[in-house]
């Protein structure tokens, strides 16, 4: 999920509030109104300002705003019953309310730790069924063999058709050294899988120095998700690379889900001199862009490695690297999540994530559910992290060959 900074949008919700207030005086007063009235209200406020579809799914959003305040809330869970069905009639998985524990859970996800099986996961907008969008890199998940699509059929039984994606995290995670029983499908083949908690690392960059074949060397980074230390971890590792002599580099985006948009444009800034990196689209249109304005850490020959687990953030990274002409794209073609959440605090500590934008990449490709197709398209059997960037990881190995052709790293410039 990409989600905006939340300073931004807390100020932006101040503005949405004052609007709210200095418009419609002739509106019940807020005061009549109790606490749970209150949150489904502001709920309702954020939504009618800020949701990409101005329609919100073909119907009249007042109207959902007068039945859900209709009945009486009396307490935190009626009116998170109450905001979560509102939220559904917008048919959007990725619209949703997170009670207070999901909210800190979020915000742990991309900024820290946590705790659980490692893995990354979305509803399908087109099936509605649970997805994996990619294992955490070392995580129980990744060890047991769970690759990216794979379905999650039930979770302890429990039949996921029945979860909001919020809930089905939540059950996955837990303390360490607990387990939990995943019932899942790849294709038409059905298993159950037993996996142990554990505490999930999210250093998100691996970073080596290779030896090349002609005599020089490659920087080889593998990003494996975009949170708020991603940037910063990356701008060491290139610059620790390019202390070291490294003449080209690959960077490595396979079954990186995503994370802070912010960060993907941040990491983009890090390869390109100029340029657009990302243009955001809300329901008035082009709503701005993001640019590039150097310089660029290093000007070397950059193969980016992407597959149909790359999602979101490392789309918007792929996208903006390869219709700038800064690097080449191997692997296969990238997940296609082209939407864009913003992240807002409540009025009782809970959160709610509404897809205010989609976006397009520099070229203006719209990449939700088409996803980014490389310059070489190469497929790859399943092969375990020990294998990837090895002689057995022949997605990697088509970006050495490429590197091998390229007259700089040759010695030929």
């Amino acid at each position: 999920m990409g989600f905006m900074q939340k300073k931004v949008f807390r100020a932006g919700l101040s503005l949405l509030l004052a609007f709210w207030v200095g418009f419609c005086g002739f509106c019940q007063p807020a005061l009549a109104l109790s606490d749970e009235q209150k949150l489904v209200a502001q709920v309702w406020r954020i939504v009618n300002r800020t949701y990409l579809d101005e329609t919100f799914n073909h119907q009249n959003w007042a109207s959902v705003r007068q039945k859900a305040l209709a009945k009486p809330l009396k307490d935190d869970q009626s009116a998170y019953s109450a905001i979560q069905n509102m939220l559904q009639s917008l048919d959007d998985p990725f619209t949703r309310f997170l009670n207070p524990e999901q909210y800190r859970s979020l915000q742990v996800n991309t900024s820290g730790e946590l705790t659980g099986v490692g893995l990354q996961i979305a509803l399908n907008a087109e099936t509605g069924l649970l997805e994996v969008l990619a294992p955490i890199a070392g995580s129980p998940a990744e060890k047991a063999g769970i690759r990216p699509r794979d379905r999650i059929l039930k979770i302890e039984g429990i039949s996921t058709q029945k979860l909001t994606l919020d809930e089905a995290a939540a059950k996955m995670r837990g303390a360490i050294g607990s387990s939990v029983t995943l019932f899942m499908q790849r294709d038409k083949e059905e298993w159950q899988v037993q996996l142990v908690r554990d505490r999930i690392a999210l250093n998100p960059v691996v970073a080596e120095l290779r030896s090349f074949p002609q005599g020089k060397s490659i920087g080889y980074l593998r990003l494996t998700q975009f949170n708020a230390n991603a940037p910063m971890e990356l701008a060491h590792a290139i610059s620790s690379l390019e202390k070291k002599g490294a003449d080209a580099y690959i960077l490595d985006l396979r079954n990186n889900p995503g994370g802070l948009l912010q960060a993907g444009v941040e990491i983009a800034r890090l390869w390109l001199e100029s340029g657009t990196i990302v243009y955001t689209v809300n329901r008035q249109g082009t709503q701005g862009s993001f640019e590039a304005f150097g310089p660029a850490m290093t000007r070397d020959p950059l193969v980016v490695l992407v597959n149909q687990g790359s999602a979101s953030a490392s789309e918007i990274l792929a996208g903006a690297l390869q219709d700038n002409g800064r690097a080449t794209l191997v692997g296969e073609t990238t997940f296609g999540k082209g939407l864009i959440q913003s992240l807002f605090e409540l009025s009782d500590g809970s959160g709610l994530a509404v897809t205010i934008a989609k976006y397009e990449t520099p070229n203006h490709r719209d990449i939700n559910k088409l996803g980014i197709k490389p310059d070489k398209l190469i497929s790859s059997e399943p092969i375990t992290r020990e294998q990837i960037g090895t002689e057995a990881d022949v997605q990697y190995q088509a970006a050495i060959e490429l590197l091998a052709k390229n007259s700089v790293v040759a010695g030929a410039a």
